[in-house]
């Protein structure tokens, strides 16, 4: 939702000393001001649950310049690879005033604070119940504090405060929370609503009509949800040079200058299984710009790995068609220069190997273009760019979508995990959790 904003005009006064806030949301980006829900007239009547420059979430109330409300967690949400369970339960008729706002995270009540400045007893003040009347924004109202990441399962009761338990739960088996899909809600209060349940629909689900409008930006439909989490690109870890722009749910990478540089992917493999993505490169300038199916272990940090030549324990496919393996130029295995190409890449742990896909046909005569690799070790996938060269890598693995636009014929995949461009290889799944235990 990097550049996307979604609104909603409540219409009638509700009552605002109780309210309910629960979403599941994965962050692909840290380090800014996001905002997950609003309500502004302007900047000095709003209030807001947002994470700020250092990761922190809060929630905040100022009506006419004055902070009226500022409760903030100590720790940090710097986890891309995850999704969060957030709920925010408000109740200011609440004598004890440590109790007026309850911040749960996963199933527990947060109980370090960085600042707590609690609303008085009895406040209903509208601007902290993000209402009536001034338009609610579900991903922020200022471009400069949007969120950038996944939402799913996002509610609102006005008028009604509800726990953790009623939206997730432990797993019996894990003991890992899990969500629950059909939460039993008795009542969202007038202005309430209940969006993005498996889906990127508008449409609030409490039945009220009072439906979100598309403020700016397109919102894309991801296979990526809280029971099934896909391998990304992580913000949190990068190569010597930081110079590289992810969007697109950090799933696509905009090289801004010249000179090698990497970003690691979310999920590791090793051991046993078939991996199956997608890579759609387009070279600005340059034609040697950048690597496909590039991975790398991680059990070798000792050299960030900034190129595909010359390091240990990393193997990809530059974008002059040859392939490399621990830093040794394997020779070529498909035309050079590929440009706006869907590069398939399939990495057989089973068999130690990885083949190579272009626009759906096999390349090196459908034989692997790397063998022989040390599946004991831990792999994960690497973004890299490198050169003197500006370039843009766009990677499906497995949610359907290069940047947002959707694959224009999904193909055949047996195995149901992940949507691709093309078929997926007989025995290939996406990496994802599911993927993994397939």
């Amino acid at each position: 939702m990097a550049n996307t904003k979604i609104t909603y005009l409540p219409g009638t006064a509700p009552t605002n000393n109780t309210f309910t806030f629960s979403c599941w949301f994965r962050r692909c980006n840290i380090g800014t001001d996001q905002v997950l829900f609003e309500g502004r007239q302007n900047g000095s009547n709003l209030s807001s649950m947002k994470f700020n420059t250092a990761d922190q979430f809060q929630v905040y109330s100022e009506n006419s310049g004055t902070t009226n409300v500022l409760v903030k967690p100590t720790r940090k949400f710097r986890d891309t690879s995850a999704w969060y369970h957030l709920v925010v339960t408000v109740d200011t008729t609440i004598n004890s005033v440590g109790d007026r706002v309850k911040i749960y995270i996963n199933g527990v009540r947060e109980t370090s604070f960085a600042t707590a400045t609690y609303p008085a007893q009895n406040y209903g003040n509208w601007w902290f119940g993000i209402g009536p009347n001034v338009t609610q924004t579900v991903g922020s109202d200022t471009g400069s504090e949007k969120f950038d990441g996944l939402m799913s399962h996002v509610h609102y009761t006005i008028g009604y405060a509800y726990q953790a338990s009623t939206f997730g739960s432990t797993d019996s088996v894990t003991g890992e929370w899990k969500i629950n899909a059909n939460a039993t809600i008795a009542n969202y209060g007038s202005t309430g609503f209940f969006i993005f349940k498996n889906n990127n629909s508008l449409t609030n689900l409490t039945g009220s009509g009072k439906n979100f409008t598309l403020g700016s930006g397109a919102l894309t439909k991801t296979e990526d949800c809280p029971s099934n989490i896909f391998c990304t690109w992580n913000t949190n870890y990068r190569g010597t040079r930081k110079d590289m722009t992810l969007t697109n749910g950090a799933t696509f990478i905009f090289e801004q200058n010249s000179g090698d540089s990497s970003v690691s992917g979310t999920i590791a493999v090793s051991g046993s299984g078939k991996y199956y993505w997608e890579q759609r490169i387009a070279q600005v300038n340059g034609t040697n710009a950048a690597v496909a199916g590039a991975m790398h272990s991680t059990e070798d940090w000792s050299t960030t790995p900034d190129e595909v030549s010359g390091n240990n324990n990393t193997f990809g496919v530059r974008s002059n068609g040859n392939a490399y393996k621990n830093g040794t130029n394997l020779g070529s295995v498909t035309a050079a220069t590929y440009n706006n190409d869907i590069l398939g890449i399939g990495f057989d742990v089973d068999n130690a190997r990885v083949f190579l896909w272009r626009n759906g046909v096999a390349q090196n005569s459908g034989n692997a273009i790397i063998t022989g690799i040390d599946t004991s070790k831990n792999w994960i996938p690497f973004g890299i760019q490198h050169g003197g060269a500006r370039v843009t890598t766009s990677t499906n693995f497995g949610n359907g979508y290069f940047q947002t636009t959707a694959v224009s014929s999904a193909g055949t995949n047996a195995s149901g995990n992940g949507i691709f461009e093309y078929d997926v290889p007989s025995g290939y799944t996406a990496i994802s959790t599911k993927g993994l235990n397939l």
